[in-house]
C-alpha cells in the first residue's frame, strides 16, 4: 500500500468520518497518555507531547490506514528503569536511537522477521508486563505514603508491605469511583470513554468533598504546561551512544512487535492490509522526533486503533486528527489536568493491565503442559523478575531449542525392504532371518540438519566386513539439509569408499541436491549413483554385488535371490546378468 493509495476515494463523508473518529480516539488518549508517562517515571506532559508528536507522525508516515500511534502499556517498565538507570535526557536519546534502528528495519525490509517471533513468547512477556503495571498502581491506588518506585519488581513489593500502614480511604475511595465508573462503562456503553469519564467523575467528587486529602498531579509533579516544549536536541556523545545502544535495541524491538501488532489487529477489524516495513519506517520517523520535543518512545497502540476503526475512520487523517484534538485540549484545560488526583489515574492503568494480559491465552496455553507453555512460564517470571530484554532473550533461545528437538524428533531413519505384497518397501520386511547382507536399503524421512543428524549417524551401519558394502538412501521425504547433515553423508559416503563400498540415493529433493552439488559430495558420490526411484537404484545395486556370496544364502531378501542363490550353486547356469529383476522393475515405477 503506496502512502496516497491509503486515501484513494477519500471525499468530504470521508473527512466527516475521520473527524469524529479522530475527536473520539484523541479525548481517549488523554488520561493515557498522562498515565503511561507517569507509570514510565516521567512527568505526565510528557505523555501528552508524545501522543501528539509521534500520534500525527506515524499517521501520516506509516504503513497502515488506521493505526493510532502513542505511548503504550507495554514500554512502561522498560522506560521506567531506562530513566531510573539512565536518567530522562538519556530516556529520550534512546528513544531517538531506537527510531533509527525502525527506519533501518524498514528501509532493509525486516518487517516480515518480526512475525517470526514464537507466540509463546509473546504471551509471556506481555503478561508480564500487564503484572508489572498493575502491581505498580497500587501505592496511588491506596494513597500510601513515602513509596519509593524500584526497577526491581521483590523490591517494589517489600515497600508497598513496608508502607501499607499509610494508607488513604480518600484515595481508595477516589480509585474506586473511578473504577466503578470504567467497569460500568465498559459494559454498559462501550463507545463512551469511560476511562475519560472516570477520570472526571473522580476528579470532580474529590476537589468538591476531600479538597487536599489526595495527591494530585499537581502537587506530585507541579502544573501541566498548557503549550507544547521547545524544540530541544540532547547533547549526543559516541559514549552516550554506545551506553544506550542495548536499551534502544530493546525499544526498537518492542514497539516493532507492538506495532505489527497493532497493525495485524486493524487488518482483521478493517479488511484492509498494511505494509510492515513502511510502517517500520513511520514508526521510527515518530520516534526520531518525539524526543525533540520531550516526548518518550511511542508505538502502535492497539486499543486505541480499534477504537479508531469502531469509531468509523476511513483514513489516516483520523490519526492526524487524533493528534490535533489532544493539542487544542492541552492549550485549553492544561490547568485543570494539575487537580486530576493520582489515585484516579491507577484504575484506568490497572483495567489496561487486565486488558492487555492475555489471560485467556495464558490459561489455556499454561493447561496444554507442552513446550510452549514452559517456553511462555519462563519468559512471563524472567519479565517480572528480570527484565523485559533478559526475558525474550531466554524465551528465544529456549523456543529455538524446542523448535530444533521437535524438528530433531520429526527425522525417521529406518532400515527397509521390498514387501512382495505392496511392491513397496517397508520396515516389518526386516529382521534377523530376512536381510541382504550385501545391500541395505534406508528409508530417510525428515530434515537432515544438525538437530537431527545424531539420529542418522545412529541409524547408519557400523564400518566393517560384516555391514552391507552398498547402501541405498531413500531420501524424497527429505525437505532440506544443512551443512552438518552434508557432513554425515561425507563421512558415511569416505567409510563406503573405504570399504570398496557405494552410496546409492534415490528420489533426492532440489534443496539437499544443490547443497550436495556446491559442496562438491555430488561429484564425489557420481553422478550415476543418484536415482530418480528407488527400483531403478535396487536395480544397480544388484548388479553390482558378489553373487558368488550368494551361494547358500537363506535371507531371500529380494525376489532374484532365490535365482541368485541357485546359480551359484549350479555353476553351470544362467548367470546372474541374464536374470531380469521383477521385484526391482516393479518398484522402478512406483516408489
Amino acid at each position: 500500500m503506496t502512502g496516497w493509495g491509503r486515501f484513494q476515494g477519500y471525499n468530504i463523508a470521508s473527512l466527516r468520518r475521520d473527524i469524529i473518529s479522530g475527536t473520539i480516539v484523541g479525548v481517549i488518549a488523554i488520561p493515557l497518555g498522562m498515565a503511561f508517562a507517569i507509570a514510565s517515571g516521567v512527568k505526565p506532559e510528557y505523555g501528552i507531547y508524545t501522543t501528539i508528536v509521534a500520534g500525527i507522525l506515524i499517521s501520516l508516515f506509516g504503513g497502515s490506514k488506521f493505526q493510532i500511534g502513542g505511548p503504550t502499556g507495554a514500554f512502561i517498565p522498560i522506560l521506567f528503569a531506562i530513566a531510573m538507570e539512565y536518567g530522562y535526557e538519556n530516556l529520550l536519546i534512546a528513544g531517538m536511537m531506537a527510531g533509527i534502528i525502525l527506519v533501518l528495519m524498514g528501509l532493509l525490509r525486516l518487517g516480515v522477521l518480526i512475525k517470526f517471533i514464537p507466540r509463546p513468547v509473546t504471551i509471556g512477556f506481555t503478561a508480564g508486563i500487564a503484572v508489572i503495571i498493575f502491581t505498580g498502581q497500587i501505592g496511588n491506588f491506596l494513597g500510601l505514603q513515602g513509596v519509593k518506585r524500584h526497577e526491581a519488581f521483590i523490591d517494589n513489593m517489600k515497600e508497598l508491605g513496608l508502607h501499607i500502614s499509610t494508607i488513604n480511604m480518600y484515595s481508595v475511595l477516589t480509585a474506586v469511583i473511578c473504577l466503578a465508573v470504567v467497569i460500568l462503562g465498559l459494559r454498559f456503553a462501550p463507545k463512551v470513554p469511560g476511562s475519560l469519564i472516570g477520570l472526571l467523575c473522580a476528579t470532580l467528587i474529590a476537589a468538591l468533598f476531600f479538597s487536599g486529602k489526595v495527591t494530585t498531579i499537581g502537587s506530585a509533579y507541579g502544573d501541566i504546561p498548557n503549550t507544547l516544549p521547545s524544540f530541544h536536541f540532547p547533547v549526543i556523545t559516541w559514549e552516550r551512544i554506545r551506553l544506550l545502544l542495548r536499551p534502544a535495541f530493546v525499544i526498537a524491538m518492542l514497539g516493532a512487535i507492538e506495532s505489527l501488532l497493532s497493525a495485524v489487529v486493524a487488518d482483521g477489524m478493517s479488511g484492509s492490509r498494511h505494509n510492515s516495513n513502511r510502517e517500520l519506517v513511520g514508526q521510527g520517523i515518530a520516534n526520531i522526533t518525539a524526543p525533540l520535543f520531550g516526548g518518550i518512545p511511542a508505538t502502535g497502540a492497539i486499543a486505541r486503533t480499534a477504537t479508531n476503526i469502531r469509531s468509523g475512520a476511513a483514513s489516516p487523517l483520523s490519526g492526524v486528527i487524533h493528534g490535533i484534538v489532544v493539542f487544542l485540549i492541552l492549550l485549553l484545560f492544561a490547568p485543570y489536568a494539575s487537580s486530576i488526583p493520582l489515585a484516579a489515574m491507577a484504575p484506568i492503568l490497572m483495567v489496561v493491565a487486565w486488558n492487555m494480559s492475555e489471560r485467556k491465552q495464558f490459561l489455556k496455553l499454561l493447561k496444554l503442559k507442552t513446550g510452549d507453555s514452559l517456553v511462555m512460564f519462563i519468559t512471563f517470571l524472567l519479565t517480572i523478575f528480570a527484565d523485559l530484554t533478559v526475558a525474550v532473550e531466554a524465551g528465544l533461545v529456549l523456543a529455538v531449542i524446542l523448535f530444533v528437538k521437535r524438528m530433531g524428533e520429526t527425522h525417521l531413519v529406518a532400515k527397509v525392504l521390498p514387501d512382495p505384497e505392496s511392491v513397496k518397501v517397508a520396515a516389518h520386511m526386516v529382521t534377523d532371518s530376512h536381510d541382504c547382507p550385501q545391500v541395505g536399503i534406508y528409508n530417510v524421512e525428515g530434515p537432515l540438519f544438525f538437530g537431527a543428524a545424531y539420529r542418522f549417524g545412529d541409524t547408519m551401519p557400523e564400518p566393517g566386513p560384516s555391514q552391507p558394502k552398498l547402501i541405498i538412501l531413500r531420501m524424497g521425504k527429505v525437505p532440506f539439509m544443512d551443512t552438518t547433515g552434508e557432513a554425515n553423508l561425507a563421512e558415511l559416503v569416505k567409510q563406503l569408499q573405504a570399504d570398496g563400498g557405494k552410496l546409492l540415493i534415490s528420489g533426492i529433493e532440489p534443496q539437499p541436491l544443490e547443497l550436495l552439488k556446491r559442496t562438491g559430495l555430488y561429484d564425489k558420490i557420481g553422478v550415476q549413483q543418484f536415482f530418480g526411484h528407488t527400483g531403478d537404484a535396487i536395480n544397480a545395486a544388484l548388479a553390482m554385488i558378489q553373487t558368488e556370496r550368494c551361494a547358500g544364502c537363506r535371507h531371500a531378501a529380494f525376489r532374484e535371490c532365490a535365482a541368485l542363490a541357485a546359480v551359484q550353486e549350479a555353476p553351470g547356469r544362467i548367470g546372474f546378468k541374464s536374470h531380469k529383476p521383477a521385484i526391482a522393475g516393479k518398484l522402478s515405477s512406483g516408489i
